[in-house]
């Protein structure tokens, strides 16, 4: 298969397609596993892509919803051993949130709000590395590095002219007021995030503290939105010990009227601009 070939998209979308035959057949997470002598939780994470799944897993399941037509069987199948190859951060070992980045890689566009810090995907490489190393007191500075360098990797995407990825991002004025490192690394960075809201697929709005109560109080979070219209929409929450992805219709449609609601609040494109700007300058002092 081609290199380009992303194992967290093809679990997901054969997760995907697995729940659908469940569903047509009738049966429920349980059953199934029942019959195949398995735990729940084991069909329940084959389902949302949250597991790597073997074609014996595949050609199981087949079995238990009498899939008749092998066009499907040896398609499913070869999902199965696409999504046991490796994406481009596997070589960097074990990162944390690498189903976040899997997506992260396939999404067309990606939602985020920030109440705290300047988003991965636009930080200057001193700011990324003041921002893990202070968040993660007590991370080796070689797995600092290793983070800064996946995230430096990751805004390949921002940076591509081939297919980048839309990025929208909303900010809380805390985000450019908390001096991560030092003020002089802050005026880097805010110089940077002027410059790259002017890119045309790059949208950065600013909540100032004025505006008062809205309703991304409650915290950071992002929505991604993929080519292909098989893949639904995620809405990604960052956890301390472990992440939160939302996937279902309902919920996504909430986080995305709330979004909505964030942006409309926020200053527009042109005023977020001069605002980051005019706090950039106050760093220069």
């Amino acid at each position: 298969m081609a290199s380009n070939v992303n194992p967290t998209v093809r679990r997901r979308r054969l997760g995907q397609e697995l729940r659908r035959l469940r569903e047509l057949k009738g049966m429920t997470a349980e059953e199934v596993a029942e019959r195949l002598l398995v735990s729940q939780s084991k069909i329940s994470r084959l389902e949302n892509g949250r597991r790597s799944i073997s074609q014996r897993d595949v050609r199981d399941l087949c079995g238990v919803y009498e899939v008749e037509d092998h066009r499907i069987v040896d398609s499913l199948m070869q999902m199965a051993k696409d999504s046991r190859q490796q994406g481009w951060w596997h070589s960097f070992g074990d990162i944390p949130y690498s189903v976040y980045i899997g997506l992260e890689t396939d999404a067309a566009s990606l939602r985020v709000y920030d109440p705290q810090v300047v988003p991965g995907l636009l930080q200057t490489k001193q700011y990324a590395e003041a921002l893990i190393a202070g968040a993660l007191p007590e991370t080796p500075p070689a797995e600092v590095e290793k983070r800064v360098q996946v995230r430096m990797r990751r805004q390949e995407r921002i940076s591509t002219e081939e297919n980048p990825l839309r990025l929208w991002t909303v900010l809380d004025e805390a985000a450019l007021r908390r001096v991560v490192g030092n003020r002089s690394l802050m005026r880097d960075q805010l110089e940077q995030l002027v410059e790259q809201s002017q890119l045309p697929h790059v949208t950065v709005q600013v909540i100032p503290f004025e505006m008062g109560a809205h309703p991304g109080l409650n915290g950071q979070y992002a929505i991604l939105e993929f080519p292909d219209a098989a893949d639904s929409s995620v809405v990604y929450i960052e956890g301390v010990t472990s992440d939160l992805y939302l996937e279902k219709a309902n919920d996504v449609q909430k986080y995305s009227v709330m979004y909505e609601h964030l942006r409309a609040q926020a200053l527009n494109v042109e005023q977020s601009r001069q605002f980051i700007a005019d706090i950039a300058k106050e760093y220069a002092r």
